[in-house]
């Protein structure tokens, strides 16, 4: 019986039902990884000490240090990305005819989907036009895109960047991590076999 009404109890609070409910905020943490690549990661937690935590060991563990707020966020941009998977006759120019007047300002071949970059603000005019023709996406949310990307060309470093990101990706708190890094697909497949 007493379980019962702690563990009610328990779902109130975390629903914000009763007094003490978890309050959920969105923090933003910056470091760098292996070869000076920048990085930010997102975090959604009720805690912000425990997710400061979290991320400085599983930043300062996997080669990564951690920046000052500010001193990497400059290099990344607020930008609405939609990623379209290629077939159905879709094509660069069909997108861009689809998309170009209400707001899409890059279109890019990522081998088997395209990619297309808006203002955050223009997200959802563009995901309307692409809708109004038909065209299915696979995602399309606000994203922090890099404004510059270093090229990383050594397939160690590219492997330490990877084990870095996916450390990170694993706690609890973290909703994305971004980078401002260029990896080839041959740096990648040679990273993976290390």
């Amino acid at each position: 019986f007493p379980v019962t009404i702690s563990i009610e109890r328990a779902i109130k609070r975390g629903a914000g039902l009763e007094a003490g409910g978890a309050n959920y905020e969105t923090i933003m943490y910056e470091g760098y990884g292996p070869g000076g690549v920048a990085i930010m990661i997102e975090c959604l937690s009720d805690n912000r000490n425990r997710a400061a935590s979290d991320v400085r060991v599983a930043v300062t563990r996997n080669g990564g240090n951690m920046a000052d707020p500010g001193s990497v966020a400059y290099l990344f941009n607020r930008k609405g990305l939609i990623v379209v998977p290629k077939g159905n006759n879709v094509s660069e120019d069909s997108l861009m005819e689809a998309t170009l007047e209400v707001g899409a300002q890059e279109i890019n071949d990522l081998g088997e989907t395209f990619e297309i970059i808006s203002e955050a603000a223009d997200l959802v005019a563009v995901r309307s036009a692409l809708q109004s023709v038909n065209i299915e996406y696979d995602s399309a949310d606000s994203s922090f895109v890099p404004s510059m990307k270093v090229p990383v060309t050594d397939a160690n470093v590219a492997k330490k960047i990877f084990d870095l990101i996916d450390a990170i990706e694993d706690l609890d708190d973290v909703q994305n991590v971004y980078g401002n890094f260029d990896v080839s697909d041959e740096v990648v497949t040679q990273a993976a076999s290390l």
